[in-house]
């Protein structure tokens, strides 16, 4: 299977409104009910074109769509989409004291268990580290988190957010140190 990995552009955000959707909905489906999985889609889960504006968000494609997306940040919001937050330039993260955000990974479900999600997060590590910082930080579903478990992320908090339609997301915070 041949796929490339490559920075996000702003004509990749069609194809990311139809792949977040479509992941979640299918690789979520045995951890959070239906309800809720429509309640995060558009806040909790969906495009935040501010990482790609940033240049910190990715996209795996084949030769026909793109089947993978993830990135990082360097501001302080830790999970979200467009419709949820307005950008604050005050909230950036400085280096020397916070923890870089590792956000928003999705998977086509035809394509799970190729790598795609470890690629995406070798990248963004790499570039968390080229950057400066020395630990990175994340909520993951309870999809993702055996992924960030096995490449060295600690559970350190299990929390709800509250959705839209009132119900709630069980995520966890997950934390990673990096040696420099």
């Amino acid at each position: 299977m041949e796929w490339i990995l490559r920075l996000a552009t702003h004509q990749d955000i069609p194809a990311l409104h139809e792949l977040i959707p479509h992941s979640v909905h299918q690789l979520q489906k045995d951890y959070y009910s239906h309800k809720v999985r429509e309640g995060a889609l558009g806040s909790v889960f969906g495009v935040d074109s501010q990482l790609i504006k940033d240049g910190t968000y990715f996209v795996v494609e084949n030769n026909t769509s793109i089947i993978g997306c993830g990135g990082w940040s360097y501001r302080k919001l830790l999970y979200g989409s467009d419709q949820l937050h307005t950008i604050d330039e005050s909230c950036l993260l400085n280096p020397k004291h916070d923890a870089a955000r590792v956000r928003a990974f999705f998977v086509d479900p035809n394509y799970v268990r190729k790598g795609i999600g470890t690629a995406i997060l070798k990248v963004c590590e790499e570039a968390i580290t080229v950057n400066g910082y020395t630990r990175a930080e994340l909520a993951a579903t309870l999809t993702g988190e055996p992924l960030y478990t096995s490449y060295g992320y600690v559970a350190v908090e299990r929390y709800e957010i509250e959705l839209k339609n009132k119900l709630f997301l069980p995520v966890v915070r997950m934390l990673k140190s990096f040696t420099m």
